[in-house]
């Protein structure tokens, strides 16, 4: 979509996935049965859609989706004496449902107003497909390997990438181009974000993320959530964990040093749709002491996990071994004051693998901990006591979302066997008196919000989806350790951050790509990724003919962009500073809607965490699913007078609504059988769309009135 005018296009059709309006905002998804359900209601005061305005009547009826019923009403209630929330600029209500328990497919209505909530579930197990789509992104995101069904869906199936001369199986070094004899196998590992590069220090809270999320609750993943591996008796996160770690294997030399990172020299290559057609060189950077202690970290963790699987405990011996290795290669490196932290010079473009010395040395810290704990070696646990409280959390108190994987190591520490009493003491009093007296705001539930989400400005920057995750996860990681005082508080908070992924945000919008198929109906149509790019069939999920691949979560809003002339996003209030655009430069739309893993794997801890709050199991009746070999069929398109809508193979009862761009409902039909016929013969001329609900699935299709 291009340039502002279609910006603002976007806004206007995105409601057109359901008869809903931009005014109450629930979990698309749904809510656990037992659990607490609050819909946020809003009024626009400050920002791009201030023009627009709501007061809810006294009641709202909670209506059955499939017997179109009241079944149950409830009364808003006025948040916070009907201030202005500062992150989103609205003012609102809050809609407490709890009580409700009653499994089944709703949504909200205002009958006096005519106002309508997007549709959800309320069953024992609404975000379980949701956590496996949004894992299936790593298996899109394998460099070196052909998606192929039915890994794949239809539409993102692709043949092998960069396994060209001179690419990641013969990659050559950046800095001695023409010297055959410096190529490496450098294959494997999953494209970082947008682009289809590989960054070693990139993955380091993707890989604790991952592994943390498998320790927490390691029964919630099996081994058939449907890649390549499945069935081969391990748990498929580790499996596809296992993707990036047998690539990172590679990047480690014979001393202990790393390499970098791969991809390309120049923006201009290996930029083209879908990645098996890129046929340009690929290098690989410098080592650096920063891939080092990075590598250490990730590796001796994973080898904690992967040794307690049957089958695995040579592999995690290897990765035990190198963790040992890259350790003692940045150990010197450390005690001479000497980290190098300016290795990445550009000459391989996008990001700066690059990390300060605190992320160094947060590194090594944590890599200490799960050696000392893998070999008995009290050097180790001497390198943890004695730099533990020099960086990060024991050395200034603060316990937030950027420092996950040190944060998750140091409690950890505390739990093992002849731990230090007194650095036990000092993690546990710090973590503890941090999240007790919660002077930023954002540990447990709270009245900051009117989204329930609340997250200090700060942390509306470039990526604040891997902030808002990273805030909900460490919440989860107090109550786990009965840490502040508020188990039932800091589990909600987290939950309450997935609800604000889920559409409890002031777009009402689903943060994640393309999830229509999984019960969202509005979600992220467009996102920041070489492959599913701006003007190719991959561009658009409902306007193009493949669309993004689902489940890609979003940097986020970003009260920091930097394109004055495109508001929204530019100076909106901060949780408003979003788009959902895909344009390149000079438009910027990656620090806004650019996917990365380290996002994804923040998200998928977090979440995984609620699911396993609130119990797991096989999906139920209610769940949303749309079935990919049924499609909605529509004509004539543009119409004059009236359209014929079908379905194949459906029987029984359906209902068909028509909407506008708005969101509004113009029509509202029972269908008995397949097909009807609607006349719109009355409606003014513009776009429209029918959207037909069968069995509590959804189908949509967009139709233009002459």
């Amino acid at each position: 979509m291009k340039r502002l005018y279609m910006g603002i296009l976007i806004w206007l059709l995105l409601p057109f996935c359901f008869a809903q309006n931009p005014f109450i905002h629930v979990d698309q998804f749904g809510y656990y049965s037992n659990g607490t359900k609050v819909a946020v209601l809003s009024n626009p005061d400050i920002g791009f859609n201030s023009n627009q305005s709501y007061s809810p009547s006294s009641t709202l009826d909670l209506i059955d989706v499939n017997t179109q019923q009241s079944v149950f009403s409830a009364s808003p209630q006025e948040w916070n004496n009907g201030d202005t929330d500062g992150p989103s600029g609205d003012k609102g209500w809050w809609l407490d449902f709890s009580s409700f328990q009653t499994p089944g497919r709703y949504y909200w209505k205002d009958v006096a107003k005519g106002i309508e909530s997007p549709p959800f579930n309320i069953n024992e197990n609404p975000y379980l497909d949701v956590l496996k789509a949004s894992f299936k992104i790593f298996y899109y995101n394998r460099c070196n390997l052909p998606k192929v069904q039915p890994y794949a869906g239809a539409n993102w199936t692709d043949g092998d990438n960069f396994d060209k001369n001179l690419q990641d199986k013969n990659c050559r070094f950046i800095y001695d181009q023409g010297n055959a004899s410096r190529e490496k196998d450098l294959s494997g590992g999953w494209f970082d974000a947008g682009d289809y590069n590989k960054y070693v220090t990139f993955t380091h809270t993707v890989v604790h993320n991952f592994l943390t999320a498998y320790e927490n609750q390691p029964s919630l993943f099996t081994d058939d959530w449907n890649i390549p591996e499945s069935g081969n008796g391990k748990p498929d996160l580790l499996d596809e964990l296992k993707w990036e770690l047998d690539w990172l294997i590679k990047m480690v030399n014979s001393d202990g040093s790393v390499q970098n990172k791969v991809g390309a020299k120049n923006y201009s290559e290996n930029a083209a749709s879908p990645p098996s057609s890129n046929t340009d060189p690929r290098y690989y950077g410098p080592t650096c002491t920063s891939a080092s202690a990075v590598v250490a970290s990730n590796f001796a963790h994973a080898a904690l996990v992967f040794k307690d699987i049957p089958g695995w405990s040579t592999y995690a011996d290897e990765l035990k071994n190198k963790a040992v290795s890259t350790f003692s290669y940045v150990l010197p490196f450390f005690t001479s004051n000497t980290l190098e932290t300016d290795c990445d010079d550009g000459s391989i473009v996008a990001g700066d693998s690059d990390q300060p010395v605190d992320f160094q040395v947060k590194a090594l810290v944590s890599a200490a901990i799960y050696l000392w704990e893998l070999t008995g070696d009290n050097t180790y646990h001497q390198f943890v006591k004695d730099n533990a409280t020099t960086y990060g959390p024991l050395e200034n108190g603060f316990w937030g979302p950027y420092q996950l994987p040190l944060e998750t190591a140091l409690l950890h520490y505390t739990n093992l066997s002849g731990a230090d009493a007194s650095l036990k003491n000092n993690i546990l009093s710090s973590a503890g008196n941090e999240a007790s007296n919660n002077w930023n705001g954002y540990f447990g539930m709270s009245n900051n919000s009117l989204y329930r989400d609340f997250m200090p400005a700060w942390s509306y920057h470039w990526g604040s989806s891997q902030a808002k995750a990273s805030y909900g996860a460490l919440n989860l990681e107090m109550a786990k350790y009965g840490l502040g005082g508020d188990v039932a508080g800091f589990q909600q908070k987290a939950e309450e951050m997935i609800h604000a992924f889920h559409g409890v945000n002031p777009f009402g919008m689903v943060y994640l790509s393309n999830m229509y198929q999984y019960g969202a109906t509005k979600s992220i149509n467009e996102i920041y990724h070489t492959w599913f790019n701006d003007q190719t069939i991959y561009d658009h999920a409902l306007n193009s003919s493949n669309g993004p691949a689902p489940g890609f979560l979003v940097g986020g809003p970003n009260k920091d962009f930097s394109v004055s002339s495109l508001s929204p996003p530019y100076g909106q209030p901060d949780a408003k500073a979003y788009l959902d655009f895909n344009t390149g430069w000079p438009d910027n739309s990656w620090e806004l809607s650019e996917p990365a893993i380290y996002y994804q794997a923040a998200y998928i801890r977090l979440l995984s965490g609620i699911v396993a709050l609130g119990g797991f199991g096989p999906t139920t009746d209610n769940q949303t699913i749309i079935q990919p070999n049924i499609s909605l069929q529509l004509y004539p398109n543009p119409a004059a007078s009236e359209i014929a809508v079908s379905l194949q193979n459906a029987t029984g009862q359906s209902l068909l609504t028509i909407m506008d761009v708005m969101g509004r409902q113009v029509r509202h039909i029972q269908v008995i059988g397949n097909s009807t016929i609607v006349p719109v013969a009355d409606l003014p001329s513009g776009t429209y769309v029918a959207q037909w609900l069968h069995h509590g699935l959804l189908y949509n299709k967009v139709f233009q009135r002459k």
